[in-house]
């Protein structure tokens, strides 16, 4: 089996945002960073080239096949951010319905601005996913 593509790189959180070039995605992937710290109790780290991860979780899938993810995290992609949720639990279905204008797909959720959600919303997620993945991977 193959090495995974995605893994913690050790670089600079703070320079990889400073770096994103659209200024309000530079700002917003700030203020996500500030939200995910503050609800999750985790330091950001940089997970690939791309993902600032908050928390650590070992998983082992029944083909054999194991590695090292962050619990949640975002990426402030070109066109929107992307927040890795992964929970699907009843009430993050809930948190959800209730976060503003997003699109959902089986473990990221899609926003164009954090002008659209609700940050205390986005806030109680953040700490929904992190709390589930916990549970789920006790060893993490």
């Amino acid at each position: 089996m193959g090495e995974n593509k995605t893994t913690w790189t050790g670089e600079s959180v703070a320079e990889f945002i400073d770096a994103v070039p659209n200024p309000q995605r530079r700002a917003d992937a700030k203020a996500l960073c500030a939200l995910f710290e503050r609800t999750v109790g985790e330091p950001p780290e940089m997970f690939g080239p791309s993902i600032v991860g908050f928390g650590r979780y070992r998983y082992r899938y029944d083909s054999g096949r194991e590695g090292e993810a962050c619990a949640t995290g975002f990426s402030p992609r070109a066109r929107e951010l992307v927040l890795y949720v992964n929970d699907d639990s009843e009430r993050t279905q809930g948190l959800l319905q209730r976060l503003g204008k997003h699109r959902a797909g089986k473990c990221c959720v899609y926003i164009k601005s954090l002008d659209d959600i609700d940050e205390v919303v986005l806030g109680e997620l953040a700490a929904e996913s992190y709390r589930a993945v916990k549970a789920r991977y006790p060893d993490a």
